[in-house]
């Protein structure tokens, strides 16, 4: 009897023990207007999963291709029709509401390469626009001063876990000396454009040259004390 009763101890800690692990899924409707188009996606835990491509009225999965194989038939159709009831309550609840003014939250920038920069070779600049609302922002690349419109793209905007959103821009570019680069942001939540500024850092070969022979230098400074030290102990020692 007792042995049952351990074992059943046992088995109760184990449940007592045993952690449920809770998970995010956010879907995303937003009705076309004026400034945006209309969008469908789906996450979970932050990872996009799949969104709708409207042009062309299909699905397209974004899940990494270790991921099981999910074909989500069916979804393009009720995008449609999720589109279409968030035209009619988005119209009805403005009505309802006498227009109410529109939360608006501005945009933090960030702007920063892809990959480690060297002269010369082709890179990628990344804007990113996060924490605002409502969607979407305007992006705008200069490269010294002038506007730059190719190798330019624009994100779909994704939801952030707060119901804000985030977008990014990127700009395909070859670092070379003593250019400068920039990415302006507009946002009705900003008084005026706000803009972050790049320009490439670069490593001068001398100064390698000179850092190398500096920590030369001082390692034979090291050795020499080291050897003077030992010759000079061994000396006493020998006296």
């Amino acid at each position: 009897m007792s042995h049952i009763f351990s074992l059943f101890m046992l088995l109760g800690g184990l449940c007592i023990c045993a952690t449920v692990e809770a998970h995010i899924d956010i879907d995303v409707t937003a009705c076309k207007t004026n400034d945006t188009d209309p969008e469908e996606m789906a996450e979970l835990d932050g990872d996009e999963m799949l969104y709708i491509d409207f042009k062309k009225n299909e699905v397209v999965i974004t899940l990494p291709e270790f991921a099981d194989q999910w074909t989500a038939e069916g979804w393009a159709q009720r995008a449609e029709a999720d589109h279409q009831t968030c035209l009619s309550d988005l119209k009805m609840l403005i009505e309802a509401g006498s227009s109410p003014p529109e939360q608006i939250d501005a945009p933090q920038l960030t702007i920063y390469t892809r990959n480690e920069v060297e002269l010369g070779k082709n890179n990628i600049l990344i804007c990113f626009v996060n924490n605002f609302y409502p969607p979407p922002v305007k992006v705008k690349w200069t490269k010294n001063n002038m506007e730059v419109k190719e190798g330019v793209t624009l994100s779909r905007y994704y939801p952030n876990s707060d119901f804000s959103f985030r977008q990014y821009s990127t700009l395909q570019f070859t670092p070379q000396k003593g250019d400068d680069y920039s990415c302006t942001v507009y946002h009705q939540g900003l008084t005026e454009p706000e803009t972050r500024f790049w320009e490439p850092e670069f490593r001068d070969e001398s100064d390698i040259g000179k850092t190398a022979f500096c920590g030369i230098g001082l390692t034979l400074g090291l050795l020499g004390v080291g050897a003077g030290t030992f010759f000079l102990v061994k000396g006493n020692n020998c006296s």
